[in-house]
């Protein structure tokens, strides 16, 4: 006995329920049809959905989307107008519209009992969503000019992922051309989350977009970089110098990367040059290369090159300056006492012209003049650095 009052105690409930769902749905729909208090209509449907038991419930979420659609109507009329209009409520109504979308779709989609699948909404709302689709873009645009690019990299996410989605059956949106561009912006925004994994996301669609490659490559390297994984790292710098030689991005970060390894950096410097034979910046690399090969003589020719082009470029002075004492240590103290001296007269030259380019590098020509001067026997300059590198110390 109990066991049946219970019984119709539950299907009492189930009524009770069915009822309330049939009222709030049919508030909805009168809402839709008089022309106003959409927000109302959605409310009640998503009011319905905080109940487990409504969730698939395919009509809720009909009711819910187009009722979002007359809002976005609403919207969009005030803009044509030139009527004030919340820009960003705007687009927030594109972002939800796609999310109600997906999931109508996936119940739409559901099989029947015999396993057949025929959705009988797809046609329709992949029609509309279509339409809606650019938004998703523009949304995104205008939330990076914000800077809210938490917001901006979900609506990029959601232009791109329309692609998989299969609500867009038949639709071929791979060879979109903005489709690239979207990822190259979606890419950004993680960047600027400082989400590597993010940022990485669409990586190979971002780089279709040809305008934004240059950029696109410096942000896959940082992003590598800051997932601390050199080789990755690495690999995006030679490809961005590759195809950017005079990029000021991929040289420089590709010598730095190469500094303990000059043979590296000298394959950088030379492949550097055959695009530009004449960048100071170029030529310099390479006398640091051959410097640190102790291909002395070399890297001296190259300074003087920069030199005779350059001639306020501060480091060329430094590195023949450099040049000229190790070529002085490698001779023989005993045989070559004219030519050691000459070599250290050489290098004073060169490196006092440094100190007067770079007056503040003192940590630098200090200890380059200090062996010169001692070598040379020059007592006034040599007590004046000397004095110069003791402060230091202190």
């Amino acid at each position: 006995m109990k066991v049946r009052r219970l019984t119709i105690c539950l299907a009492l409930f189930v009524s009770l329920a069915v009822c309330a769902q049939r009222k709030q749905i049919g508030e909805a729909r009168t809402y839709l049809k008089s022309g106003k208090n959409f927000d109302k209509a959605e409310k009640l449907m998503t009011d319905l959905l905080k109940d487990s038991a409504n969730r698939e419930n395919k009509r809720i979420y009909e009711i819910w989307l187009q009722s979002v659609q007359k809002q976005y109507d609403q919207a969009n009329e005030k803009f044509y107008m030139k009527k004030q209009q919340d820009t960003a409520q705007f687009f927030s109504l594109v972002r939800r519209l796609f999310t109600i979308a997906f999931r109508l779709d996936s119940l739409d989609a559901r099989p029947d009992k015999k396993g057949k699948v025929d959705p009988e909404l797809r046609k329709d709302v992949a029609r509309d969503m279509n339409g809606y689709r650019t938004n998703l873009f523009f949304g995104g645009s205008y939330l990076v000019r914000k800077g809210d690019f938490k917001k901006a990299y979900d609506y990029f996410e959601t232009y791109i992922d329309c692609r998989r989605q299969p609500l867009f059956t038949g639709y071929d949106f791979f060879e979109e051309p903005r489709m690239a561009e979207a990822a190259y912006w979606a890419m950004y925004s993680g960047y600027r989350m400082e989400k590597p994994i993010l940022a990485l996301r669409y990586r190979d669609l971002a780089l279709g977009d040809t305008a934004k490659r240059n950029w696109t490559l410096q942000y896959i390297a940082e992003s590598w970089k800051a997932l601390k994984d050199d080789s990755m790292y690495v690999a995006t710098l030679w490809q961005g110098f590759n195809e950017y030689p005079m990029s000021p991005y991929f040289f420089p970060r590709l010598m730095d990367n190469y500094q303990n390894q000059p043979e590296k950096a000298l394959e950088v410097a030379d492949k550097a040059l055959e695009t530009d034979s004449t960048s100071g910046l170029f030529l310099l690399a390479k006398s640091v290369a051959l410097l640190k090969l102790e291909k002395f003589k070399e890297s001296l020719d190259y300074s003087d090159r920069i030199i005779l082009r350059y001639p306020d470029m501060a480091e060329a002075y430094f590195n023949a300056g450099t040049a000229y004492v190790n070529i002085a240590l490698g001779m023989d103290t005993q045989r070559q006492k004219k030519q050691i001296k000459k070599m250290y007269q050489n290098a004073m030259t060169y490196m006092e012209k440094y100190r007067s380019l770079a007056p503040d590098a003192e940590q630098r020509w200090g200890p380059a003049l200090y062996r010169i001067y001692f070598n040379l026997n020059m007592g006034k300059q040599f007590d004046e650095i000397d004095k110069i590198l003791k402060k230091q110390k202190s």
